[in-house]
């Protein structure tokens, strides 16, 4: 008799907790520093690997492997593309570019990616418009970090939040 109790005790208590290790969390975490004595606006991006490929896949109808051991030139070019289409800044209203630098794959799923503006003068206001995964996924959520003349703010970007200015 105990037995037969136990069993589907067991069986519920496993489906209601892994209910909770299969729930996917989706966040990006966005840093852009001002580097003034560099007049540079250096940008640090973190994005899991399997939600950007399959947001490239989306948008572009496209198998991507970016960050994997599958990467080719062109995946990093697609890449390149989707990020300047999906995070801009603008200084004192004037759109400026982003020179994408580099990238690094951490802990197997989170693409690190470097950027950078320059020849950033001293600014009074900065719009950014960050919609990375957001097409992709309505729960996604870009956590931004900004840090320019020795104050930080953080800004959440979602489906019905995806642009913000600051002004200093």
């Amino acid at each position: 008799m105990k037995k037969i109790l136990i069993y589907p005790f067991i069986g519920i208590l496993f489906l209601s907790l892994s209910s909770f290790a299969f729930h996917k969390f989706y966040v990006g975490v966005f840093q852009v520093e001002y580097a003034a004595e560099k007049k540079m606006i250096q940008i640090t991006s973190r994005i899991f690997v399997d939600d950007l490929n399959n947001a490239l896949e989306k948008k572009y109808h496209k198998k991507a492997f970016v960050g994997t051991e599958k990467e080719t030139p062109a995946d990093l070019d697609l890449f390149k593309k989707y990020l300047a289409e999906n995070f801009t800044i603008k200084i004192n209203g004037q759109a400026k570019p982003i020179t994408f630098l580099s990238k690094e794959v951490e802990s197997g799923d989170v693409l690190i990616c470097y950027s950078k503006i320059k020849d950033v003068d001293k600014f009074k206001s900065i719009e950014i418009s960050n919609t990375i995964l957001v097409d992709w996924s309505s729960e996604q959520q870009n956590i931004t970090h900004i840090s320019a003349f020795g104050t930080k703010r953080s800004v959440l970007f979602t489906e019905s939040s995806r642009k913000e200015l600051l002004k200093y």
